[in-house]
């Protein structure tokens, strides 16, 4: 076993060309592997650990205390498969003044009454100050990420008590908005009954429907007024992550056929190489065995070695890219939590590894069933060429000689020649793919970038305090109207409201102005043109069962408005639907702007433009557009992956070219001897190479076309929204034109460094050996 060792160490020292492309290779496939999995994994895990932490509900139901008593429901509760149970809770829906937001919450809040944090169900974390146990005290659901300097200070509930905060706690399920003592909910005149179930089965939405219609089945018809299943919130927490999980996928797939195509490449290349090296072994004793463990283990060194340095990339380059995926409203509790699990790091270091092996068992075989005698003279004695046939015919051609001959030479080793154009093929679909991502994204994130280039909000905060506009709302309209650059103004409003026999959180937006339709894209229908009208996203719509042409009704404290849905925006926020402000007003009639968008005339500054605004009015806190984060992350990661895995398919055309190059080296030596001048050589040799790039593209371009086609349509619903046709026709003939182009140039560039070195090389150095 140790002269297998030491023949093997050797192989690889003397071998370093071949060494670093087994590890760069292993390396960035590594490495795109493991940030695909750990994304596929951190979509739900963060999730599951949390909700398992706090026993959260499977459902939360909310029931008419008028139509069912508490007795009821308790009795009710009792059925098979209910695993465990907390409530009923009285639950009152209280309106809040616009102060409220400063606390982080909205004008209108769900209060539920709980005599302590810990129960069966929904087990609460009281991170700040303590639990309600006494009338006029109220505790807020809040991320552990805020500060707790609102302790102490008060809500006024309009006609109703003043509440005094004296903690914080968090609840992930999102059951309430705040908790106060039973009696002090009871004072507050609910009108719902809220039961918190975890059951037996809760794998599915029709397993939880089942298993709650089972547990209502003896109360009134209308006593359930609304529910929610955890598997609902849990989508939309992990939405954000989903976007991005179909793509890396597909990098992560594409970098591990590009490894073991190049491996099997390089690892068959040096045993055909070898064949003398071999020979040797074998004459010295080497057992057939021996001889299939050296290769094996040439092999395994620099693959280990790359596969624990794609491991550590890929976790280097995952803690950002998460932190990013997980901060969004719903997922950005998850930040700090979440990172690769532990079995995808064992899944690359270990998988990648025996991949790595498999691809190189196949040549090592055929190495140990050579005698040694056939080794040694397969690997000295002159060849005839497998493509002399073809390149008599290329001969006359008409093409120029060392052209003809280049466009032979695949021929001549053609198991090499095809798992180097699979590679060349897989570097083009990567790199036509990642074209198509990169266009359709660049066009969602520039959608609608010209509607407005600053956004005026009302208020500011100075020394700690909120400062407030100094004119009203036309008034201040007026003057940013005014102001030097502006050329369109659009005023925006959001308010809580509810949607009839829905527990869904609906913010209305209202908009008025130059521009309502704001940098809103329209998939289907029309926007607004009478009251009465609303324009929904495609997560709105879908989440609800809804599409153009229904009517929904919302309701807001004591109004109520039954609206038409006449279009369909691209917006993946579940909770929002848009109106003109008239339908706005409708339900909320003093609500006010939140803010201003204001379009500017061509060639105005946006900075120049905040600053006569803040100047202006104290009040407002302008702030001009930036960049679409999301759209850059998506882009910037995937033309990195592309960069990678083109440039391992580059390492592998590059090896291909120093293999052949050494294969032939008596060839190049008789045809310096003849004329053929160092440019020659390396037209001949580039030209082999580009005959499996071109071959490449036409291969690939298709492949990649397809691979778009499968992804792109996937992370669009990953976040519930619809793609207008324009974002997805990205294969227009010019771009076409260019991407025929890639396989060649990837071909091209591998070839070019190894093919002037040979071009370099004397008479007298090729055919020293013979």
């Amino acid at each position: 076993m140790r002269a297998v060792w030491r023949a093997a160490r050797a192989a690889v020292r003397r071998r370093r060309l071949q060494t670093v492309v087994i590890a760069l290779v292993t390396l960035t496939s590594t490495a795109a592997l493991v940030v695909a999995l750990g994304l596929v994994d951190a979509a739900s895990a963060p999730f599951d650990k949390a909700f398992g932490k706090q026993r959260g509900p499977h459902v939360v139901a909310a029931f008419d205390r008028g139509a069912v008593s508490d007795a009821a429901l308790e009795r009710a509760a009792r059925q098979p498969g209910v695993e465990a149970v907390a409530g009923p809770f009285a639950q009152a829906t209280v309106e809040l003044p616009e102060n409220s937001m400063n606390f982080g919450l909205g004008t209108e809040i769900t209060v539920v009454g709980r005599a302590a944090p810990d129960a069966p169900v929904d087990r609460l974390e009281v991170w700040a100050g303590r639990w309600a146990t006494g009338p006029g005290e109220v505790v807020l659901n809040r991320d552990p990420d805020w500060t707790p300097d609102d302790l102490g200070k008060t809500l006024q509930v309009p006609s109703g008590p003043t509440l005094t905060i004296v903690g914080f706690a968090f609840d992930l399920s999102g059951t309430a908005d705040a908790w106060v003592t039973p009696p002090q909910a009871d004072a507050l005149d609910p009108t719902t009954a809220q039961m918190l179930f975890r059951f037996a089965d809760a794998s599915s939405e029709d397993r939880l429907r089942d298993q709650l219609a089972t547990v209502t089945e003896a109360l009134p018809a209308d006593a359930l007024t609304a529910s929610r299943s955890y598997l609902t919130l849990k989508d939309r927490v992990s939405s954000s992550a989903r976007a991005y999980t179909p793509y890396l996928m597909a990098f992560g797939v594409l970098g591990i056929a590009v490894a073991v195509l190049i491996i099997a490449n390089v690892v068959s290349g040096a045993v055909i190489s070898g064949f003398r090296h071999i020979g040797v072994l074998k004459a010295l004793g080497f057992t057939p065995g021996q001889v299939v463990a050296v290769y094996l283990m040439m092999i395994s060194v620099p693959a280990f070695l790359g596969c624990a340095l794609g491991t550590a990339t890929g976790n280097l380059l995952a803690r950002p890219f998460f932190e990013f995926v997980f901060s969004g409203p719903d997922a950005g509790m998850f930040h700090g939590s979440v990172s690769i699990a532990t079995w995808v790091n064992l899944l690359a270091l270990l998988g990648m590894p025996v991949v790595c092996v498999l691809a190189a068992l196949a040549p090592a075989l055929r190495a140990h069933r050579m005698s040694a005698a056939r080794a040694i003279s397969a690997g000295s004695a002159p060849r005839a060429g497998r493509a002399l046939g073809l390149q008599r015919r290329l001969a006359g051609s008409g093409l120029p000689r060392s052209v003809s001959l280049g466009m032979g030479l695949p021929f001549a080793r053609p198991g090499r020649s095809v798992l180097t154009l699979a590679a060349v093929v897989l570097g083009a679909a990567t790199v036509t793919f990642a074209t198509g991502l990169a266009t359709t994204m660049d066009r969602f994130g520039n959608a609608g970038r010209d509607a407005y280039q600053v956004t005026v909000y009302v208020g500011n905060v100075r020394d700690g305090r909120e400062v407030r506009p100094e004119r009203s709302d036309r008034e201040l309209h007026t003057l940013l109207a005014g102001l030097t650059g502006a050329r369109e103004v659009t005023a925006r409003g959001n308010i809580d409201v509810r949607m009839a026999g829905s527990s869904h959180e609906v913010v209305l937006e209202g908009r008025r102005g130059d521009r309502p339709r704001l940098d809103s894209v329209l998939t289907d229908g029309r926007w607004t043109r009478a009251p009465g009208e609303i324009v929904a996203g495609s997560a709105f719509l879908r989440q609800n069962g809804l599409r153009v042409g229904d009517h929904i009704r919302l309701e807001k404290g004591g109004r109520s408005e039954k609206l038409r849905v006449v279009g369909e925006v691209m917006e993946s926020n579940s909770r929002r639907v848009i109106a003109e402000w008239p339908t706005f007003t409708a339900l909320a009639p003093g609500e006010e702007p939140i803010a201003y968008h204001v379009k500017l005339r061509e060639g105005a500054d946006p900075e120049a433009y905040a600053r006569a605004a803040r100047a202006a009015d104290p009040g407002v806190s302008p702030s001009p557009t930036g960049s679409n984060s999301v759209t850059q992350t998506i882009v910037g990661s995937a033309t990195a992956l592309t960069l990678m895995l083109a440039l391992v398919a580059g390492l592998g055309v590059f090896n291909t070219v120093v293999l052949n190059t050494r294969d032939r080296r008596r060839d190049l030596g008789m045809l310096k001897s003849i004329g053929m001048t160092p440019a020659q050589v390396t037209v001949m040799t580039v030209t082999s190479m580009a005959v499996l790039g071109a071959l490449g593209s036409l291969l690939g371009l298709p492949l990649g076309i397809a691979g778009y086609d499968l992804v792109v349509p996937r992370m669009a619903d990953a976040v519930d929204i619809t793609l207008p046709t324009y974002m997805t026709d990205v294969w227009q003939a010019p771009a076409l034109a260019g991407l025929a182009l890639a396989g060649i140039a990837i071909a091209v560039l591998g070839a070019l460094v190894p093919a002037r070195r040979a071009a370099r090389l004397t008479v007298a150095e090729v055919l020293r050996n013979e």
